[in-house]
């Protein structure tokens, strides 16, 4: 047997410098120091007789050519010893290693949070990496590129080599400060808000969304503001700056200064907008990913979230995904 001129802890300290750019922000992943991360990169690029990486001061770090190859091969084998790992744990009855999941952050509070505390619950063993993204695309190219196995995301503008699973079915309502002129209405129409200064959630799907909601209407909103933070613009209509047109709505009225704010509902017929769990189509998925993906179809089902027939077919999909990873549980 060919000698082996790497350990798996050098090639996760590796993988962990590369996907951040950065060996300080590598020694918040990996839970070590940084002399720790220089000295596993160093002694890895002498045992196998290849640059991978090049520093740049005050720049972070880059891949060099053969870096860019080293990495895919890496976390190839990572997966692997992980699974490996997953199997045995499995067979003593219980799941360890890393799940990296990734998540557009205004589902995080809602809709994440009781998905990762609940699966803890049941998996203590395993360590759960969540990977935020300001813009949704971006977040799609780490499920595409192997950085995370799963991700949170607004469906309806994916693309068709990404699998999902819906997790609940939203629907737009606008937000006004509680002492707006309709705020004791039961619902308002945009077109008689559309000369009301509006702040724009103007980040990637939720733009799209907005755009694709008001298509039917005759009206052009006057965008009084623009922002891709959402408490800001929680913060912003309570203040009485606008109004504002959302989908994720928090369980508290109260703005992060205190201030209240009004939901309603909109008049005119708004298109919903489902959330779902996503993976690569032709990933493998982990005994880790495919545990999580049931908890998280058995949550929102008993939260009354998940519609029966949708259950149903996310049950189908999941089946499907674990005859495409073996079934890592067996």
């Amino acid at each position: 047997m060919q000698e082996i001129h790497y350990t798996i802890r050098q090639l996760q300290h590796f993988v962990a410098v590369a996907e951040t750019g950065a060996i300080s922000r590598a020694v918040e992943r990996c839970h070590t120091s940084q002399p720790g991360i220089s000295l596993s990169i160093s002694e890895l690029e002498r045992g196998l007789g290849m640059k991978l990486l090049v520093r740049q001061r005050a720049k972070g770090v880059s891949l060099t050519p053969a870096g860019s190859d080293f990495l895919v091969h890496a976390r190839e084998l990572l997966e692997a010893a992980s699974d490996l790992q997953s199997r045995v744990d499995s067979e003593k009855g219980s799941l360890s290693g890393r799940l990296a999941i990734g998540c557009y952050p205004p589902l995080e509070p809602a809709i994440l949070t009781p998905l990762l505390a609940g699966f803890l619950g049941e998996a203590p063993g395993v360590t759960l990496e969540i990977q935020e993204a300001a813009q949704q695309p971006e977040i799609e190219e780490g499920l595409r590129e192997g950085r995370t196995e799963l991700a949170l995301l607004y469906g309806g503008h994916l693309g068709d080599d990404l699998a999902t699973i819906v997790m609940d079915v939203l629907k737009p309502y606008v937000l006004l400060p509680e002492d707006h002129r309709f705020a004791d209405d039961d619902d308002v129409s945009l077109v008689d808000m559309a000369d009301e200064p509006m702040i724009l959630f103007d980040n990637s799907p939720s733009l799209q969304n907005w755009q694709r909601s008001i298509s039917s209407l005759d009206i052009e909103p006057r965008i009084g503001m623009r922002s891709g933070n959402f408490e800001f613009i929680r913060c912003l209509v309570g203040r009485g700056v606008g109004y504002a047109f959302l989908i994720q709505r928090p369980a508290s009225d109260l703005t992060f200064e205190g201030k209240r704010v009004v939901v309603k509902a909109i008049r005119e017929p708004m298109p919903t907008t489902p959330v779902v769990l996503a993976y690569a189509k032709d990933a493998r998925l982990s005994p880790r990913a495919i545990s999580f993906i049931e908890f998280a179809v058995k949550d929102r089902r008993a939260r009354r979230r998940l519609p029966g027939d949708a259950a149903d077919h996310a049950e189908g999909q999941l089946a499907g995904a674990g005859q495409a990873a073996g079934d890592g549980r067996n």
